[in-house]
């Protein structure tokens, strides 16, 4: 038999039946490489069905599952062949978004009592890892996969947009419908140097959303504004990375701060790196952010040859430069997050950029 779930499913189920076959799990490093030196032993993973909790502990020879009705004992190889077939089959898939399973799969998951490819939680983590041992205190960690396809950092659709009020002229309806109706594959930034060229100025103005503003504020009193230069760049200038766009802000210093500060402190790389960490450990721009981080502690990562490691906030220093260096800012849906636009809000008009954080595309 065979069924079909998306390359996001198959790379969760992918990293767990990894660790449940290997019993180990590489640290992770800065440049998005494992490092085989140090290698952390898994004892247990627990996972999360519609049903209720599993947990597998991780024997010499077999995986011991645990659950409500649930006590047996499978060979391990069998989760290690089962990753295998899985790993070929999303390394194979081309850009295809459905997959179908590969034969003897369904069979598999039927025996070992798993019904849901995604786990089933609230609190945004795929799986909990005890290492060493099963007693061991349980880590939430999220599954992120080059070979699956990664997942945003930040994609938080209209709360995540930035507000740039319009000002210098002030333009008559059939204007404005002119700008808002003009269209190119690159329509967002065309209109903006449309509205420059008739004697507009897009300044910085606010966070659109109440919450994510207050969100950002947590990180400094002035990230909003950070954040609203790096999308301007990205748009005028046409750089994506987070590490070239913080060297920009390096040079333009939208906040006005002390060479000193810039250059012997590194400010603006602190910042963008808290901010990243910050995201990873459960900020979301709808979401009141206190300062408590949320349930994922982590990541586990897949490359694109199929091999795991783990990123914890425990190594912060290496976590924050692996974010810092392996992410971008893209480019969301206009229809869907409703930003590139002038809009009138109190007899004022603004033009929203949409703040969207993924990751790139290879490790460099």
């Amino acid at each position: 038999m065979a069924f079909e779930a998306s390359r996001r499913d198959w790379s969760e189920l992918y990293a767990f039946f990894r660790l449940l076959a290997d019993g180990y799990v590489c640290a992770g490093q800065a440049d998005g490489n494992a490092n085989e030196e140090k290698k952390l032993t898994v004892a247990m993973v627990q996972r999360e069905e519609h049903d209720g909790t599993r947990k597998y502990i991780i024997e010499s020879e077999y995986i011991h599952l645990l659950g409500e009705g649930y006590d047996e004992r499978f060979p391990r190889e069998d989760f290690g062949t089962v990753a295998q077939l899985v790993g070929d089959m999303l390394k194979q898939g081309g850009g295809e978004e459905e997959l179908t399973s590969p034969e003897g799969v369904e069979e598999f998951l039927d025996t070992v009592s798993i019904y849901n490819l995604e786990a089933k939680t609230d609190d945004r983590t795929d799986f909990y890892v005890a290492f060493w041992s099963a007693d061991a205190p349980l880590i939430g960690f999220r599954s992120y996969s080059r070979i699956g396809g990664m997942i945003p950092l930040l994609d938080g659709g209209r709360v995540a947009n930035i507000k740039f009020e319009q000002t210098g002229v002030r333009f008559p309806n059939p204007t404005i419908n002119k700008i808002n109706c003009l269209e190119s594959p690159n329509e967002v930034i065309d209109r903006m140097l449309m509205i420059e060229r008739m004697g507009g100025i897009l300044k910085y103005n606010d966070v659109a959303d109440k919450v994510f503003r207050s969100n950002l504020l947590m990180i400094d009193l002035h990230f909003p504004r950070i954040v609203a230069e790096m999308l301007r760049i990205m748009y005028y200038e046409g750089i994506t990375r987070i590490p070239e766009l913080t060297e920009r802000i390096k040079e333009i210093n939208p906040l006005k701060i002390k060479t000193e500060l810039i250059t012997k402190h590194r400010f603006y790389e602190f910042k963008v790196k808290q901010f990243l960490l910050t995201l990873a450990m459960g900020m979301r721009p709808a979401k009141l952010y206190n300062g408590t981080d949320s349930a994922v502690e982590g990541f586990i990562y897949t490359d694109a040859e199929g091999n795991t490691m783990c990123y914890h906030k425990a190594d912060r220093h290496t976590f924050e430069d692996f974010l810092y260096n392996h992410t971008r800012l893209e480019k969301g849906s206009l229809d869907k997050d409703k930003y590139g636009y002038l809009e009138r809000e109190n007899n004022l008009f603004y033009f929203k950029l949409n703040l969207k954080i993924g990751f790139v595309k290879r490790n460099k």
